[in-house]
């Protein structure tokens, strides 16, 4: 003991020592319990393994896409499209019905208006859906354009380009046997054209006026009387009387002074009175007037079509007799019955009830219209939607009103049910304007850039 005490230098502590040495070696030997955190580092690590989930959203990028892009869809005026789409049914059958009796007659395919009516709608349909998609911008720069094109298409049925029918020179023919009548488009160009000189006017602080300038009428007046004489020279009388109406109801509508709308309505008066005392109507013309006015003076001849059509409508009594049953349809008794008389088809083969909801359906389509017009943003667009709901309210009730003896007869078609190309495609662009429209009212970025800019 003596000997290990001497080796150590510290007597009497030897084993505390040892048992000491001994417990200084335990934490040596425990590191490995406190490296254990090192240890579950990869626990810490699992969210970068679920990185893969976080990149889902990535992958369905494309999908998201093509929704951002259905996203105007949603914003459309679905009470309008479904109004159209059920009215143009409506006129595919009628003009189906109307013309399968005559050509069975001329031993020709029964089905020739059915397949070029939908065809006809197939190309409506596509040219509204181009149209509806114009964004804000391109829907104010192309008034310009399409006027000139009107001008241009107007001039050339004048030239030896155009084909007379029925004694009026409307329409240039196409290979294929397809056939363009201009005047239908002049319609939307010169509600386009007038809403645009209206609605650009402005005052010399950048303010729009609360009435437009004389000036301003002036312009818009001087755009629209080549297209009118044009449309006279055709000549076209329901429609240039069609194009005057919604000329000064946009006149009107852009808040014009009463004594210049009394004056403009003085000339007009004037205009038709020269027109009478001069003899520059036609004799048709002069005849249609007549037979209007005495409708038993002529019975057999100038007004046979308006006595025809009154007996048709009388005979289909409240619920008609039945799709291709018609009688007076199928005699061929009235005139055109396939395009301006089409609503006689239907009063006798649908009705009363079927007659009144072609009447419904129209007004549909004119509210919607006007509804567009009221929550518009600007002049502009109040102008253009207030123009298209006018002239498709005025048309629809010069044809019914003709085919019922209320107006004198003219060679107006029924938006959108009577048969004819350049009526369904001019009606069906009208419709894709008025879509635009909504939807540049309806598009947050744009309300936002225009509460930015001020009003316009």
């Amino acid at each position: 003991m003596s000997q290990l005490r001497q080796a150590h230098g510290r007597p009497g502590f030897a084993p505390t020592e040892l048992r000491s040495r001994s417990l200084r070696a335990v934490p040596a030997r425990a590191q490995p319990l406190r490296a254990q955190p090192l240890r579950a580092q990869p626990l810490r690590a699992q969210p970068l393994r679920a990185q893969p989930l976080r990149a889902r959203p990535l992958r369905a990028r494309p999908l998201a896409r093509a929704l951002a892009r259905l996203a105007p869809l949603r914003r459309c005026d679905w009470v309008l499209l479904t109004a159209v789409l059920a009215l143009s049914i409506t006129g595919v059958l009628l003009v189906w019905s109307a013309s399968r009796a005559a050509l069975l007659q001329a031993d020709a395919d029964p089905l020739t208006y059915l397949k070029k009516e939908l065809l006809n709608l197939a190309i409506g349909l596509i040219l509204m859906l181009a149209v509806s998609l114009l964004d804000d911008e391109k829907l104010r720069e192309c008034p310009p354009w399409v006027y000139a094109a009107t001008l241009l298409g107007l001039t050339a049925v004048l030239s030896p380009v155009g084909t007379s029918v029925n004694g009026a020179s409307a329409w240039i023919s196409l290979p294929g046997g397809f056939e363009v009548e201009p005047s239908e488009y002049a319609k939307l160009g010169l509600v386009l054209m007038t809403a645009k000189i209206l609605g650009d006017a402005r005052t010399a602080d950048s303010r729009p006026p609360i009435r437009p300038p004389i000036r301003t009428v002036a312009a818009a007046l001087a755009c629209a009387a080549p297209v009118v004489a044009l449309v006279t020279a055709e000549p076209a009388l329901g429609v240039a009387v069609l194009l005057m109406v919604v000329l000064v109801s946009l006149i009107v509508l852009a808040g014009t002074r009463l004594r210049w709308l009394a004056g403009l309505g003085g000339a007009a008066a004037g205009a038709v009175l020269t027109a009478w005392w001069l003899h520059l109507l036609r004799p048709y013309q002069l005849h249609r007037l007549t037979a209007f006015i005495n409708p038993g003076a002529d019975s057999a001849g100038a007004g046979y079509s308006a006595a025809q059509a009154k007996i048709a409508i009388g005979s289909g009594g409240l619920l008609g007799q039945g799709l291709l049953h018609g009688q007076f349809v199928a005699g061929n008794f009235v005139p055109e019955q396939h395009t301006d008389f089409i609503f006689t088809v239907a009063g006798e083969e649908l009705g009363f009830a079927g007659a009144v909801m072609i009447i419904v359906l129209l007004g549909v389509i004119v509210v919607r219209a006007l509804l567009i017009a009221a929550r518009a943003d600007d002049q502009f667009a109040t102008l253009v939607a207030g123009g298209i709901a006018i002239w498709f309210a005025f048309q629809s009730f010069i044809n019914i009103g003709m085919t019922i003896g209320l107006v004198p007869v003219t060679g107006l078609p029924l938006p959108f049910v009577s048969y004819g190309g350049s009526a369904m495609f001019a009606d069906m662009m009208a419709v894709g304007v008025l879509q635009a429209l909504r939807l540049a009212g309806t598009d947050p970025r744009l309300a936002l850039d225009r509460a930015l800019a001020g009003p316009r």
